[in-house]
């Protein structure tokens, strides 16, 4: 089920957040882990048993990992707990890859379960924190479940780990502030919303009408990879407010998943700004305890291409993915190196060299981008030579009528790249907050300001509405991870 659909938006978001609210405190996990399973289901019937297996397996190791604590025999049901969720990834995901690759055999291809990328990362995450005593085991296993299974997040994150939201499990929502959360909730999922519906599926439709061109020009090779990156981009932060909203009506306080990742001045801040939930995953479960940058200069470039070459496998078994992270990878050290160097010889203004990263990381995020975007490493080569001219799809002359397809194409979707470049930044919201103040500053009062914030959300819902039922270009990209 999608959230862009109107089933979930108008049916069975309605019913859950009823009967999740007229429910006695001990029954809300039993009402968040019942419409869970069935949102799960909805689009998965067969896979939502491996879910519950898999929980149901890592609840019982954790439970034999407490009852043997003190021996050997505890550290032996920990790695079975961790290892165990891998192998069922492995195998759906990356089995085919790995036949094919290392041992060149074709073998029958395997369906890869929803959001399996997801949930595996919470449980395993679960899995190391009750073993090292960071949070009790949770003995309520619908309550364990509930949190595997939570359905905002279950199968595009972000991730969330369960000290994150263990108390609002065990002890409920706060119901002293429950309205003013409730009501930005619905706010930032209607943003979340509008991200997907009127950005993200729209630039997804200009990337699919050119790349039906074959042959494009220079100025239409550029106008596509930006409208890629703001599909992927727009998809994906539109998917996290969608569940961070969602998590707030709930009652929930889910971790920020992006920070405006187009306005980094470096890959490094780029990363710190982008998926934000996956990067601290990685570092505080892989990096760090591989010695993170408290080791020589050999080692930590090792670590570095380790965690990427995973980062970029998490994302899918491709080549492509695997170039696409150790790209990363080699941009880290080199930008470590250079910031060394930098710091030792200053001898740019800092406005200047302001501008210069900006357009690195620009170049670097379209380039990147078009690495992800495609199944194949040819075809990004081809996207990613086009812009400069080169290549396959670059027409050496075209005649009068490719011209004024692609100029109608570029005419029609412009006001949509301008929006969408004006949306991945800060402005916007800057923007409303200083006019939020001028209302309250010229008398107007908090009332006024939560009538215009409730009619926005009202139209960007009816807008929303109207393009969903209008429209047929709806898929989440991250669904496939």
């Amino acid at each position: 089920m999608l959230f862009s659909s109107i089933t979930f938006l108008y049916f069975f978001l309605p019913a859950t957040i009823f009967l999740y609210y007229v429910s006695p405190q001990k029954g809300r996990n039993c009402v968040l882990l019942v419409m869970s399973l069935l949102f799960y289901a909805w689009g998965e019937p067969v896979y939502v048993l491996l879910m519950l297996a898999q929980i149901a397996l890592s609840y019982a190791l954790l439970w034999l990992v407490d009852r043997f604590r003190e021996r050997r025999a505890a550290r032996i049901f920990y790695v079975l707990s961790v290892l165990l969720p891998f192998a069922a990834l492995f195998y759906f995901k990356y089995f085919n890859f790995f036949m094919n690759t290392v041992f060149g055999i074709k073998t029958r291809a395997i369906a890869l379960p929803i959001g399996i990328s997801f949930y595996t990362f919470q449980i395993a995450s679960y899995c190391v924190d009750v073993y090292h005593k960071r949070v009790e085991r949770q003995k309520d296993i619908v309550t364990y479940a509930a949190y595997v299974t939570l359905f905002p997040q279950l199968v595009a994150g972000p991730i969330v780990r369960y000290s994150e939201i263990e108390r609002t499990l065990t002890s409920g929502a706060d119901l002293s502030n429950i309205r003013t959360k409730f009501c930005d909730g619905m706010v930032r999922f209607a943003v979340g919303l509008g991200k997907k519906v009127l950005i993200a599926n729209v630039s997804g439709e200009f990337v699919a009408e050119i790349a039906a061109l074959g042959q494009r020009s220079l100025m239409v090779s550029w106008a596509y990879a930006v409208a890629v990156a703001l599909q992927i981009y727009f998809d994906f932060s539109g998917y996290s407010d969608m569940a961070i909203g969602l998590g707030k009506m709930l009652g929930f306080d889910f971790p920020e998943n992006f920070r405006y990742p187009f306005i980094a001045r470096s890959v490094s801040e780029f990363w710190r700004r982008w998926h934000i939930t996956l990067g601290a995953w990685f570092r505080d479960y892989v990096y760090i305890p591989m010695g993170g940058n408290r080791v020589n200069m050999p080692r930590w470039i090792l670590n570095v291409f380790v965690v990427w070459l995973f980062t970029g496998l998490w994302h899918g078994a491709g080549w492509n993915f695997i170039v696409w992270g150790l790209l990363f990878a080699v941009l880290l050290v080199f930008e470590k190196g250079i910031s060394r160097l930098y710091e030792r010889n200053r001898f740019l203004p800092k406005i200047v060299l302001n501008v210069i990263l900006h357009m690195y990381v620009g170049i670097v995020i379209l380039v990147s981008f078009l690495v992800f975007h495609n199944d194949t490493l040819s075809g990004a080569a081809a996207d990613i030579l086009a812009m400069f001219g080169a290549g396959s799809r670059v027409a050496a002359s075209m005649g009068a009528a490719q011209v004024a397809v692609q100029s109608y194409l570029l005419r029609n979707r412009i006001v949509m790249l301008c929006i969408g470049l004006v949306g991945s930044v800060p402005f916007p919201v800057w923007l409303l907050t200083k006019l939020r103040d001028r209302v309250q500053m010229a008398g107007a009062g908090e009332r006024i300001v939560h009538i215009l914030r409730a009619a926005v959300t009202i139209v960007l819902l009816l807008v929303s509405t109207a393009y969903l039922i209008d429209g047929s270009f709806n898929p989440f990209l991250y669904f496939r991870f």
